[in-house]
């Protein structure tokens, strides 16, 4: 970690009006929570996303998705928040951050203390119904299905209920998107923390603050596509690098 970079960078959070952060899996991969692509631990490495994380596939096997999931779901059971997660709950109750724009599903930033808190790509919080839409709180069914194998099914029409995150050929939630591309046309800094920007459309959001005029800070472990117009690129460890950059940015705001 460059201690230059990280006081650059607090400079810039100290001096936002309206700072936004856009969080991927990096960030909760020190909760020991898997990303998708990585050759260590990606969960695409043995399994064709498209056949088990489609919701083409899931409308034709719900139970298969269900049984590729579950290691993924047993983990978010126990997982806590990091020192990443703190650290952006720490900026935002500072007044430095005015939102968290995250591609998680993982629901850490709400449980680190992050009040504003846009799920691009959806959560665990709930499933739906595939067949007649019923939403109902997702703790029961997935624990049914967690502890006793039972597939989440509909109380009103017995369909097949899927969690509240997006899958591939479904679009992302219309509302939530709209507020995160307000949120970084309107933004005068954006931190990127823990993402590849490799998955469209919200690995535009950088582009669209860039293109409006603000900032961008990247902290990521390996390179993303806006690092040549950052401001600020930063590699490291998310969970050591955030924690001391909200401590310089409280340093010297005191």
């Amino acid at each position: 970690m460059n201690s230059v970079q990280v006081c650059e960078a607090a400079g810039l959070l100290r001096g936002a009006r309206r700072a936004v952060a856009l969080t991927g899996a990096g960030i909760s991969t020190p909760s020991g929570i898997p990303d998708f692509r990585s050759a260590e631990s990606g969960m695409w490495q043995q399994d064709d996303p498209l056949e088990v994380a489609s919701i083409y596939g899931f409308r034709e096997n719900p139970r298969r998705f269900y049984d590729w999931v579950r290691p993924l779901a047993q983990t978010l059971r126990t997982a806590q928040p990091n020192p990443a997660h703190l650290a952006l709950a720490r900026l935002e109750a500072m007044g430095r951050l005015t939102s968290v724009i995250t591609q998680n599903i993982d629901m850490l930033h709400s449980r680190a203390g992050s009040r504003q808190v846009l799920e691009v790509h959806g959560h665990l919080r709930e499933v739906i119904c595939i067949a007649c839409y019923h939403m109902m709180p997702a703790d029961e069914p997935l624990a049914a299905w967690l502890d006793r194998q039972e597939l989440p099914r509909c109380p009103h029409c017995g369909g097949a209920m899927k969690p509240n995150a997006i899958l591939f050929g479904e679009q992302l939630p219309a509302k939530v998107f709209t507020e995160a591309r307000l949120a970084a046309k309107k933004c005068d800094v954006m931190l990127v923390a823990g993402s590849s920007l490799e998955v469209f459309p919200a690995a535009d959001l950088p582009a669209v603050a860039l293109d409006a005029g603000a900032k961008v800070i990247v902290v990521n472990r390996e390179p993303t596509y806006v690092d040549h117009r950052a401001a600020v690129v930063i590699r490291g460890d998310v969970a050591a690098v955030l924690p001391a950059l909200v401590d310089e940015v409280a340093y010297v705001g005191v």
